[in-house]
């Protein structure tokens, strides 16, 4: 197995989901930003390059309009810019759409999933919890998308120059099996 090359991409940390109507509610915003810092401290120390990712939407939007306290970067995350640090704005959901964030094919993402969060969500399909939400999201990553772990873990796998362990949809299956049987 190859050292990984890893690259820090911290999404869309702006005051929107701090003080704004999309507060994150699961888990609990002041632990993940201590965990996305926790990050940067990694990230820095081995000296890996770092992107930041703001969402932008117009002037006049509900949420993440430029210019807006919901736009502005969360104080700790503007606290630690750096100008080595790529910085990208987004209008979609995704971070590689639209953007130059990723230019070449192959990447292997790694998420933290205490690092990242959820909000309650209801509409016509109907309604999860955030903590429902954000468990569901990072099984669904995990079995197809990524590696998801803990900042802790993902912090040892840097340390050692080792890729997470990431799952499938077929492993995912066998041991969703497993889990429910009886």
């Amino acid at each position: 197995m190859t050292t990984p090359r890893r690259a820090l991409i911290v999404v869309d940390v702006q005051q929107e989901y701090f003080d704004g109507i999309l507060q994150i509610q699961s888990p609990d915003r002041g632990q993940a930003l201590a965990n996305i810092l926790a990050a940067l401290d990694v990230a820095d120390r081995e000296d890996l390059p770092v992107v930041v990712v703001r969402h932008e939407l117009p002037e006049g939007a509900p949420v993440f309009a430029v210019g807006s306290h919901s736009w502005l970067l969360h104080p700790e995350i503007e606290r630690r810019l750096k100008p080595s640090w790529k910085r990208v704005t987004k209008d979609k959901s995704s971070v590689f759409a639209s953007t130059d964030v990723a230019e070449e094919l192959g990447l292997a993402a790694e998420i933290l999933s205490d690092a990242s969060g959820a909000i309650h969500l209801a509409n016509e399909a109907g309604k999860v919890s955030a903590d429902q939400l954000h468990q569901t999201l990072l099984v669904l990553l995990q079995s197809n998308f990524a590696a998801v772990a803990t900042t802790e873990a993902w912090t040892d796998a840097v340390a050692a120059q080792k890729p997470l362990a990431k799952s499938d949809l077929g492993t995912s299956d066998i041991q969703r099996r497993a889990a429910f049987a009886g």
